[in-house]
């Protein structure tokens, strides 16, 4: 498939759980193929919804009215990627009682096929995410963690290429680094390697050696740090590196009612998404193909 710029026509909005499909009417004669990209990061083991007194997110969120929206996705457009960017453990008594067991299998039910490594994933120490990885039936994805001197060895690859209706994803992950926000205890002999440095490497591979037609980071970095201009981030790691397609983000719990687009090192467009925290949001992204190029038609944040 070749695969030329974006074109700019970006919509955006903020929907229910009861939202209405997406027209493919200016499509049609494109012949395009349609992939919708569903998102969440920082769920911190909120299985139940939020309480109906709780004073912001009254009834908001839950495992079971996620999973309903996702299904219902999935039968308006079979070619869904579902993806998360970490963090999905430490928040609630489930992660206390069960390590991120629950956590995963329930992911894995709801046909999650990708997620990061978050800070509090280490919660429970390197071993206790060892312990967990038997029950994600999906890929755990980090390019600048190296876990070669640990019981992780073997548990993450570096990137994944999913094909969905003859579409090429690359799809790579990157950590947050450790030191100062973890105890060395906690993650041993993980060792983190600069991820703007990793993602030029694995980005050239995944162009210019798997020919992949759209590429996406799942990044648990954050989204900006005004205090930190010089930290990396989601919005500075668009800007440092080239091809990144899409940046879905994590860690600093950040709402977007919409993606933001920034500039890549060769002045090209980068999304960048991140809805918030706790499964209160799902974001969606849906990108349409055709034989000379892609359209990113619309990107929400949808309130589960």
């Amino acid at each position: 498939m070749k695969r030329r710029e974006f074109i700019k026509n970006t919509a955006a909005g903020t929907a229910l759980v009861g939202f209405g499909g997406l027209s493919l009417t200016s499509f049609e004669q494109l012949k395009t193929k349609h992939l919708t990209i569903l998102h969440t990061n920082d769920v911190h083991s909120h299985i139940d919804p939020f309480p109906a007194n709780h004073p912001k997110n009254a009834n908001m969120g839950g495992v079971v009215k996620r999973a309903v929206l996702i299904e219902k996705i999935k039968q308006e457009n079979p070619n869904v990627l579902l993806l998360d960017a970490g963090d999905s453990f430490q928040g609630t008594p489930y992660f206390n009682y069960y390590g991120g067991e629950l956590e995963y299998k329930l992911m894995s039910k709801m046909g999650y096929e990708a997620t990061t490594i978050g800070n509090h994933e280490f919660d429970n120490g390197i071993d206790g995410l060892a312990a967990q990885m038997p029950h994600a039936k999906f890929d755990v994805l980090s390019a600048n963690y190296n876990f070669e001197n640990t019981v992780m060895n073997g548990f993450v690859k570096s990137y994944k290429i999913f094909r969905k209706d003859g579409i090429k994803v690359g799809v790579f992950g990157l950590g947050v680094e450790l030191a100062g926000l973890v105890d060395k205890k906690m993650y041993k002999e993980t060792v983190y390697l600069d991820p703007v440095e990793i993602s030029l490497d694995t980005v050239k591979k995944l162009k210019h050696d798997e020919k992949c037609d759209l590429i996406i980071c799942l990044s648990h970095l954050g989204y900006a740090y005004k205090d930190e201009p010089s930290k990396i981030s989601d919005v500075k790691l668009a800007s440092l590196t080239r091809d990144i397609d899409l940046i879905i983000g994590g860690h600093t719990h950040t709402f977007l009612d919409k993606p933001t687009i920034h500039k890549n090192l060769d002045g090209k467009d980068v999304l960048v998404n991140q809805v918030g925290c706790y499964g209160i949001n799902l974001g969606r992204i849906d990108f349409y193909f055709d034989s000379d190029s892609t359209v990113i038609s619309q990107g929400k944040s949808i309130i589960v």
